[in-house]
């Protein structure tokens, strides 16, 4: 049997004398979507940002245990950090887009990294891009405006557009929806399950509803501790654990 796509082991995270995560072993498997949920404060988003070493731009985070991606441990000393993030994307909770056009946020990636060699080359990534967030029928002949001139929704597309175009294997998405409403949260839900045939996806949701609908594995954490991982709809149907039937029902929250 293959190891998984990622694979955490005895991951341990600290911030300064306090610790946020405790021994979590968790496999995610490639091309799906798996949903981390749980309170606030639980853990999730800090295993999250400890996948694409996000962790590191905090001074006081201390980070301890086993990550691996297709293999290769990226905690090493000589993975270079710059690479390890054009590879594991990153959507936040409140859209981003840079002080540039609609056209310059999809192309920024592709032009630091260097991945494209011609003009024409660069306007066919950003229009993949585009087509493939779902935004390109609705900002075609928009593509000089500013980024920050498209709706909420649009702007988190634009986001994820700017995220796929450098051709990620991992996307990580922080509460991609919170910020957005319910027609917005169901279009961006739709283009999560589209881009899982080409991207492994790993969500924070505060909305047990929106893992139910878009993931296809779920992982609980509680105080910091992974409690229970397996198919969504046995998860919540059928939870194993005591903690995790608790908080599907509302008993902790």
């Amino acid at each position: 049997m293959n190891d998984p796509f990622i694979m955490a082991r005895s991951v341990n995270v600290f911030y300064g004398d306090k610790q946020a995560l405790f021994d979590v072993d968790l496999d995610i498997e490639e091309k799906r979507v798996t949903a981390l949920i749980g309170p606030s404060g639980c853990g999730k988003s800090t295993f999250l940002r400890a996948i694409n070493r996000m962790n590191d731009l905090i001074p006081i985070c201390r980070f301890a245990g086993s990550l691996k991606i297709s293999g290769h441990e990226i905690y090493d000393p000589d993975v270079d950090v710059v690479a390890l993030r054009a590879q594991v994307g990153m959507v936040f909770q409140k859209p981003n887009p840079f002080p540039k056009s609609i056209f310059e946020n999809v192309a920024y990636g592709l032009k630091i990294h260097k991945m494209t060699s011609s003009k024409t080359e660069l306007a066919d990534r950003v229009e993949w891009s585009l087509k493939s967030a779902g935004l390109w029928d609705e900002i075609a002949d928009r593509l000089d405006e500013p980024g920050n001139s498209l709706s909420g929704g649009q702007q988190q597309r634009l986001c994820i557009a700017r995220t796929i175009a450098v051709e990620p294997k991992v996307i990580l998405m922080d509460e991609p929806c919170s910020a957005l409403d319910p027609i917005a949260t169901a279009v961006v839900e739709d283009l999560i399950d589209g881009l899982r045939k080409d991207f492994t996806i790993v969500i924070v949701t505060h909305s047990m509803q929106q893992a139910a609908r878009i993931s296809q594995r779920t992982a609980f954490f509680h105080l910091g501790n992974l409690v229970e991982v397996g198919d969504t709809k046995t998860v919540f149907t059928n939870p194993q654990e005591e903690r995790t039937q608790n908080y599907i029902t509302g008993r902790i929250g």
